[in-house]
């Protein structure tokens, strides 16, 4: 039986953080059954830990119990889609326009995620350009200096990314024009120009709402037919 506590963290935290980054990274979309019984054969664990992992789960908005098919990874609604764009702008903008100095390493991580995402959407990979581009983002609120911010953030994306997985068609929203605003953005903060900065961003995170707004719109007119 594997021990409680590994690396400072519970199995069930570490289970959990596992599934958050499936989620992030597409592996997860929506609908998806989290069986009890094929996860503790994954992990090692019991399945109280894996209850215990699937009610976080619900807590942070990832996962819902559905009748007779049972716990699934949730679908996002468009006051969903509401909430985590009003918690992106109180995090994103509070990073660029605090007193705290921008980090050079975390500027540096962020030009890399964007180059990655440049190669990947070269690639047709859309689904690396979008969990790249949240890396980006992640980034930007790493500035404030927060674990438990960054950790909230990280649901947050979580979240996002089961909105990207709403598009059928992921190349219709991952578009080369989101990237090169990503990189003006880090030009702008390299420069230490953090209002222009903020005005930029301001600016993403309205179109980028609008974008999946429409998606969500066209998707719940889609069910409603």
């Amino acid at each position: 039986m594997p021990a409680e506590r590994d690396s400072g963290i519970s199995i069930a935290e570490r289970i959990s953080h596992q599934l958050r980054d499936d989620i992030m990274e597409g592996k997860l979309p929506p609908g998806t059954q989290l069986v009890e019984v094929d996860l503790a054969a994954d992990y090692g664990a019991s399945r109280n830990t894996i209850r215990e992992v699937l009610h976080q789960m619900g807590r942070e908005g990832l996962a819902t119990f559905i009748r007779h098919k049972g716990v699934v990874v949730r679908s996002m609604e468009r006051k969903d889609l509401k909430e985590i764009y009003a918690a992106r702008r109180a995090l994103e903008l509070q990073a660029i326009n605090g007193d705290l100095p921008l980090q050079p390493v975390l500027l540096d991580k962020m030009l890399a995620a964007i180059n990655a995402a440049e190669r990947a959407l070269a690639k047709k990979n859309w689904r690396s350009v979008g969990t790249l581009s949240l890396q980006v983002h992640q980034h930007i609120v790493a500035q404030l200096g927060s674990r438990l911010l960054n950790e909230f953030f990280l649901t947050l994306c979580a979240q996002l990314r089961l909105v990207f997985a709403s598009e059928v068609d992921e190349s219709l929203i991952q578009t080369p024009d989101w990237i090169e605003r990503e990189r003006l953005i880090h030009g702008l903060l390299v420069k230490g120009q953090r209002e222009p900065a903020a005005m930029a961003l301001t600016a993403y995170l309205d179109d980028s709402e609008r974008t999946l707004m429409a998606v969500l719109t066209r998707l719940k007119n889609q069910q409603a037919k």
